[in-house]
């Protein structure tokens, strides 16, 4: 019988854009101060006012990260997919959570504690800017998510999310949901039954068909019209 192989921390960060120019000797040193986290589907990583001395980055699975509104109505911030971070600025902060985060799947998290992260922001200027840029991505995507809820309308929401990744192909495209269709729904500030009137709008349209998860973009252009219009 084959072992299963250790995963290889060092390499694993190395792989990722915030770490990928760090020397090898610095990602070895961050690395011993690191530590996998296996949580299943439906576990908790944090919940609001928990001490955040750490960032996370998804190796396997999948994350939600949400708020709670006092009427008891949840509003998914993010989703963070395989080698995809989180609580980088909250760990800076050295406040409590301001948000949960859940499992959303059966996954495998590393965690790269506040300490090692500052010794190498210390010695390593190239890292601090890295960190820096990797911020001011988090933040331009946030108040593009601030944009989109207060200029467009539900429908252009929606269409914008299937089309994310489409450029300038005219063939049939598929996009696959990441995770539940009510799920998405809250990501994009959509109740779950408006997002699924929506689908059957654009699929009665002919210009989708819905295979459960499975969204298949009959024709991205005139998707595209449909959204300017």
């Amino acid at each position: 019988m084959l072992e299963a192989r250790p995963f290889d921390i060092p390499r694993f960060l190395g792989r990722q854009p915030l770490f990928s120019a760090i020397e090898p000797v610095a990602l070895e040193r961050l690395a011993a101060s690191c530590q996998l986290r296996r949580l299943e589907r439906g576990a908790m990583v944090f919940h609001v006012g928990d001490p955040c001395e750490n960032f996370w980055i998804t190796v396997v699975g999948q994350v939600r990260l949400y708020v709670i509104a006092p009427n008891g109505n949840e509003k998914v911030i993010e989703l963070i997919g395989p080698g995809g971070s989180f609580a980088e600025a909250l760990m800076f902060l050295g406040k409590p959570c301001l948000v949960n985060a859940q499992a959303l799947a059966d996954t495998t998290l590393l965690s790269v504690p506040r300490q090692a992260v500052l010794d190498e922001l210390e010695a390593d200027p190239k890292f601090a800017m890295r960190m820096l840029a990797g911020l001011s991505r988090r933040l331009h995507g946030l108040v593009a998510d601030v944009q989109a809820y207060a200029l467009q309308s539900g429908i252009q929401r929606v269409i914008g999310y299937l089309l994310r990744g489409a450029g300038d192909e005219e063939a049939e495209l598929v996009v696959s949901l990441p995770v539940s269709k009510a799920t998405l729904a809250s990501r994009l500030s959509l109740t779950p039954e408006y997002f699924s009137r929506v689908l059957r709008e654009l699929e009665d349209g002919g210009l989708i068909r819905v295979d459960r998860r499975d969204i298949h973009i009959l024709d991205p252009q005139q998707l595209a019209n449909y959204q300017a219009g």
